[in-house]
């Protein structure tokens, strides 16, 4: 069964093929130099770039991969959370594509398709922990299985992703951030204690990166020769104290989510870790030592990601979708996309009810 699956949640518009678990295909286009020039994210613009490219990307994707519209089994689009008119692009792509295809809809959730992209090329033990780093979410789930997730602790106010692209942009670093903070903090002794490791010293499983947007504020107004006076067009300047400055937020990111992950391992000693960056904001986790499950001893599975500005998608709509179709979950075409609705500090996820079309 050939699965089609459509990604248009933020600022990326992607499209891939899947047989079971072997990519036959896939077509992306990337938003980053846009919207560089604002600084970051413009709603409007990202939604109007997946309208003029969606199509053609589409049409590139079969071309590429030699398959036929009418070999097309099923269509999997994310539905949310996401950038709401980002999100209206692709899913009327996809109901009109699977109307026109007589195929079944699938809805697929934005974060359950990133924690299972690991599973894409292997099998996942199950019950696991997955630890989802991203721009936008900070979050650990308890998998029992593919439809099962557990939320065990979020974010409550920035992402990690922010927090790095904030403290980037605090020293006039381009957007996105977390790659200028990355490759200058490269071969650089981070400094422990310059920066806090937030909210670790309260009980749960919940984040906050707040405190540290504060803290990197405070230091760089108390060291005025790290901002940089302009933006570079090309080539980043030699600033003293930037390499110690960059390498010493990552380690504070880091550091909290390993705490953090430490003790959601210690009281979920039967499960796995498997942490899934979404782009690659946070190298340096990746490059820490990778902590083993208490119990089973397994090393964490990763998200695949590529070259930074990219997201390859690399199936994991339609590994998820793959998943919902073998439980008999099939979305109508009156499928509506999820917006984030923000409440007090936390956030919360609008939930629809969809009609189940039996297969």
């Amino acid at each position: 069964m050939i699965c089609l699956g459509i990604e248009t949640s933020c600022d990326e518009t992607a499209l891939a093929l899947v047989r079971g678990r072997h990519q036959l295909g896939e077509r992306m286009a990337s938003q980053v130099d846009l919207h560089a020039l604002f600084g970051g994210v413009v709603p409007e613009l990202a939604s109007r770039e997946h309208l003029r490219r969606a199509a053609a990307l589409y049409q590139d994707l079969l071309r590429d991969s030699g398959v036929r519209p009418e070999d097309i089994a099923g269509v999997a689009v994310a539905r949310g959370p996401g950038l709401l008119g980002s999100l209206l692009v692709g899913v009327n792509l996809a109901k009109g594509l699977a109307l026109g295809l007589g195929v079944p809809l699938v809805g697929v959730n934005h974060l359950h398709a990133h924690l299972m992209a690991a599973g894409l090329e292997r099998d996942l033990p199950m019950p696991c922990l997955g630890l989802l780093i991203s721009g936008g979410h900070t979050h650990l789930y308890r998998i029992s299985s593919p439809l099962d997730f557990q939320l065990l602790g979020r974010t409550l106010d920035d992402a990690a992703g922010e927090a790095l692209d904030k403290a980037a942009k605090l020293v006039n670093l381009p957007y996105p951030g977390g790659k200028f903070i990355d490759m200058l903090g490269r071969g650089h002794q981070p400094e422990p204690d310059l920066f806090p490791r937030p909210f670790t010293s309260r009980p749960g499983l919940d984040f906050s990166f707040s405190g540290l947007k504060t803290a990197v504020a405070r230091h760089v107004a108390d060291n005025p020769g790290l901002r940089i006076g302009r933006l570079p067009e090309d080539a980043l300047p030699d600033v003293p104290g930037m390499g110690r400055f960059c390498a010493s937020v990552n380690w504070a990111v880091a550091q909290t989510l390993r705490i953090k992950t430490r003790r959601a391992l210690e009281a979920h000693r039967e499960a796995a870790i498997r942490p899934c960056p979404r782009l690659r904001p946070l190298p340096l986790p990746r490059r820490r030592p990778r902590p083993r499950s208490p119990r089973r001893g397994e090393r964490p599975s990763r998200e695949p990601f590529p070259a930074w500005g990219i997201r390859a998608d690399r199936g994991r709509r339609k590994r998820s979708s793959t998943k919902t179709r073998r439980h008999g979950e099939f979305f109508s075409p009156c499928l509506r996309a999820n917006c984030l609705v923000r409440r007090g500090r936390r956030r919360f996820y609008r939930v629809i009810d969809l009609p189940v079309v039996a297969s």
